[in-house]
């Protein structure tokens, strides 16, 4: 698959601040994706980086953001009392995200593989750095920007135009485990705030503890949902996961990933390289524009 222009991504003018990687990528769709971590891991988490690698390549600009527990400190899980602070945190990556769709910052870099050379910066680039805004840059090894194949996107078969037609200014919302469960419990919050959430390895309940159901405002969520759960998952099993779906009054679809556990497989160096292709199919199946 190709590698989509990457850059380190902060946002200093809200508190909390705004930490993370954007992907932006050749061939826009007009629709953006912003991604977050579980309890004892970052915006660089294995999964996360794929997952935004083949979302990027179909299009969307992609954020992997660290929640404001993991800026504040570099390791360890969130307390109770983070909680809040990490939702403001991604209500802040959403409104980044969409001020910067539409004008990727990497227009104002040339491609001409010299990271130095800059060109005139867009409208959007100008008021983001009069309002505060601080981006810095990142580019991969070599100094070049890679350009993806407009042909094949995804890596496999090329996505169909109707799959381009119609996501313009939709902002999703993604986590895994804490994060998705922070993602969802915003999305409770704020119905309106993103077009859908994809949440994978919602941690149901602590491992060995089902009694103990983290499931208080699944029945004010009213967001699209695509929940990708492991059969092996001890945060809960596939019949547990299927039961607590029902108090959800959104549309919502539950993919079941078989023999993962709660890292769905991306563990250490191991990887489910095929995993990232299927969800990005689920879920352009599942949110897919109506013509």
């Amino acid at each position: 698959m190709p590698i989509a222009p990457l850059r380190a991504f902060a946002d200093n003018a809200v508190d909390p601040h705004v930490r993370g990687f954007l992907h932006t990528p050749d061939t826009p769709n007009g629709a953006a994706l912003v991604l977050t971590h579980g309890a004892g891991s970052n915006a660089q988490a294995p999964l996360l980086v794929s997952l935004a690698e083949t979302f990027t390549a179909a299009g969307f600009t992609v954020l992997r953001c660290d929640l404001p527990y993991r800026q504040a400190r570099s390791f360890g899980p969130p307390g109770p009392a983070d909680a809040a602070r990490d939702r403001a945190g991604l209500k802040h990556a959403l409104e980044a995200v969409k001020m910067n769709m539409g004008a990727p910052l990497l227009a104002d870099f040339a491609r001409s593989g010299n990271p130095q050379q800059h060109v005139a910066a867009s409208p959007l680039r100008r008021a983001s750095l009069a309002q505060g805004r601080l981006l810095s840059h990142s580019l991969p090894q070599g100094g070049e920007f890679p350009q993806s194949d407009k042909n094949d996107p995804t890596g496999g078969p090329s996505l169909s135009r109707s799959l381009r037609q119609g996501w313009e200014r939709k902002i999703f919302l993604g986590g895994h485990s804490y994060g998705g469960r922070q993602s969802s419990m915003l999305c409770a919050e704020s119905p309106d705030l993103v077009a859908g959430l994809l949440l994978m390895s919602y941690p149901l309940h602590p491992p060995r503890r089902p009694e103990q159901q983290r499931t208080q405002h699944l029945p004010s969520l009213h967001t699209s949902t695509l929940f990708v759960h492991g059969t092996h998952d001890a945060f809960g099993t596939i019949s547990e996961m299927e039961r607590a779906l029902k108090m959800i009054p959104a549309r919502r679809k539950l993919l079941p990933v078989e023999g993962a556990g709660h890292d769905l497989g991306f563990k250490g160096k191991a990887k489910r390289e095929e995993l990232p292709q299927l969800i990005f199919s689920e879920f352009a199946k599942f949110f897919e524009p109506s013509s």
